[in-house]
């Protein structure tokens, strides 16, 4: 069975292992991304922010995963004022396809709703399958994608 529960400070040395985990998956999809050590979240920041709801996720008293909200204003274009926005999902990889992600994230929509939040957004990479796969289970459906360039690697012609 699958616990979801608030992440503690005494969560803390799990949680940067998960960090460094997301990291080490997402690298071969971002070439931008340090390959030294290097740190996506101020987690304890996390922890304490009334507008987060950082989680983990339990399985026979094994931490399996984790996740966050965070409630974010929304630009003005928009018919929302505000919204969640989801980070850090992580599952470690011996409990992946078991419901650890489902679990979390429809522990934070529930939180999410809690707050009067009905829009909910996260990022994902593109060539991320089987997180893409994982979040429309959960009901998510693609709406950008984010595109870049180095421009020190463009050879940058005039065209017309």
């Amino acid at each position: 069975m699958i616990t979801i529960r608030k992440a503690t400070i005494e969560d803390l040395p799990v949680l940067l292992e998960f960090e460094q985990g997301v990291l080490n998956a997402e690298r071969p999809m971002d070439k931008t991304l340090k390959a030294s050590k290097t740190y996506y979240y101020d987690i304890p920041n996390l922890i304490s922010d009334s507008m987060v709801e950082l989680v983990i996720a339990e399985i026979n008293g094994i931490i399996a995963g984790c996740g966050y909200a965070r409630i974010k204003k929304a630009r003005d274009c928009f018919q929302f004022n505000q919204f969640s926005y989801l980070g850090f999902m992580f599952t470690k990889e011996d409990y992946r396809g078991k419901g650890v992600n489902h679990s979390i994230m429809n522990y934070l929509y529930n939180w999410s709703l809690s707050k009067g939040i009905y829009e909910v957004r996260l990022e994902v990479y593109p060539t991320n399958i089987a997180a893409i796969k994982s979040y429309e289970k959960s009901g998510m459906t693609c709406s950008m994608q984010t595109m870049r360039i180095d421009l020190r690697s463009k050879n940058l012609k005039d065209s017309d």
